[in-house]
């Protein structure tokens, strides 16, 4: 496959910016010229032009809604919020994320308010306070129809749940619905509510609201878990059973293993042994020479609620699926594993083979054009084998 730049994560971002094309979410011109005035590796370069491409596009819905183009003006916000969200993914380097998120959510949020597709805004009642959401509706407001749940990764935005399960599901009659946990999007930001390892107990406040919703059928729910959640769904699942089929995309059995990975072996040995200061200390030290690497662990630390490199793994290690957990799920459960996962390589195996008979292993491969975490630059691939197994097990009526 063709590289836009060495550096591996702005090569990642930008297959994932152009894997949006397939559901609208962004338009390949647009994103060509854009990767092309990005200087490789080079953070405040990503920010910048990302955030001049996501202010031409927002103008230009600005203008369509004054002469009244609604339906070109959702298509430009909705291009916008993936943009103002590729900015933002660099925006420490900027210290800019705060508002590159908020216009993502805004952009967002007028595609969805001028959009054709009816929706409404949740709030999921959560331990004393609220998580937001959205419920996109197949169908009449009174007719009960199969549901699909989308749960974001660590660091997914809020269009991402568009490009990567609404926009292909909604078609084929399933109603959408997706929220903020904690740790994600408006949670984060505006809350400040950090991850947590039991998803049970933020899945569970989604299926009870979901009940009582009239145009929801709550015996054909189905939930999808994108990166990270693809341990926190099957996690959730362990002890919620009112899921009909869920997909772990990828399947992930150990959260930190790759960061873990990552570390020299003293770290590590201070990590085992407890040692918060001295590890601490010692991650300073090589993060003065690694500007980069700096601008990167914040970005991962801030869901976690943390600014200690020490507290940071240490959390990220609770974030694990057990061999019990896995054996007690009870629904079909379809297990991508793509081509060279740079992240968790292996544990999508590891996965399927807990669980047992009710996985379904799937993998995508480079011929495809489908390899890499998540399958970025294969979303129409993806999409289809995704739903069309989840067709099989939540049967239209």
């Amino acid at each position: 496959m063709h590289t836009f730049f060495k550096h591996a994560d702005f090569q990642f971002a930008a297959e994932n910016v152009l894997g949006a094309t397939y559901a609208r979410g962004a338009d390949v011109g647009e994103v060509l010229t854009t990767v092309d005035r990005v200087h490789d590796g080079d953070a405040r370069s990503w920010v910048t032009q990302w955030t001049a491409t996501a202010d031409r596009v927002a103008a230009l819905a600005q203008e369509a809604e004054a002469v009244g183009h609604r339906r070109s003006a959702a298509a430009r916000w909705l291009r916008a919020a993936t943009y103002f969200a590729a900015a933002s993914e660099k925006a420490d380097a900027t210290g800019t994320f705060t508002e590159l998120w908020e216009r993502h959510r805004d952009a967002w949020d007028r595609f969805t308010e001028l959009g054709d597709v009816p929706v409404e805004r949740l709030a999921v009642p959560y331990e004393g306070t609220t998580l937001p959401g959205y419920l996109f509706r197949s169908g009449p407001p009174d007719e009960p129809r199969r549901t699909l749940v989308y749960t974001n990764g660590s660091d997914g935005s809020v269009v991402g749940a568009w490009t990567r399960c609404a926009a292909g599901a909604l078609p084929r009659g399933w109603n959408v619905v997706t929220y903020d946990g904690p740790g994600q999007n408006a949670a984060l930001v505006r809350q400040s509510l950090p991850f947590r390892p039991d998803w049970e107990h933020v899945l569970t406040p989604v299926l009870d609201l979901l009940a009582t919703r009239p145009e929801v059928d709550p015996g054909r729910i189905a939930v999808v878990g994108v990166s990270q959640a693809g341990c926190w769904v099957p996690r959730a699942l362990a002890a919620e059973h009112r899921v009909a089929a869920a997909v772990a995309d990828p399947g992930v059995v150990e959260v930190a293993s790759y960061a873990v990975g990552q570390l020299p072996h003293f770290l590590v040995k201070l990590l085992d042994a407890g040692d918060r200061e001295r590890f601490d200390r010692q991650m300073e030290l090589g993060l003065k020479v690694s500007p980069a690497t700096r601008t990167t662990l914040r970005w991962r630390m801030r869901p976690y609620g943390t600014t200690s490199p020490f507290d940071f793994f240490t959390a990220m290690r609770e974030h694990r699926v057990s061999d019990e957990q896995l054996a007690a799920i009870r629904c079909p459960l379809l297990v991508t594993d793509p081509e060279h996962e740079q992240f968790w390589p292996g544990q999508p195996a590891r996965m399927a083979a807990g669980v047992g008979a009710r996985a379904t292993l799937v993998p995508f491969t480079a011929a495809e054009g489908a390899d890499g975490h998540c399958e970025p630059a294969a979303a129409g691939l993806r999409d289809e084998r995704l739903l069309d197994w989840l067709d099989e097990q939540v049967p239209a009526r």
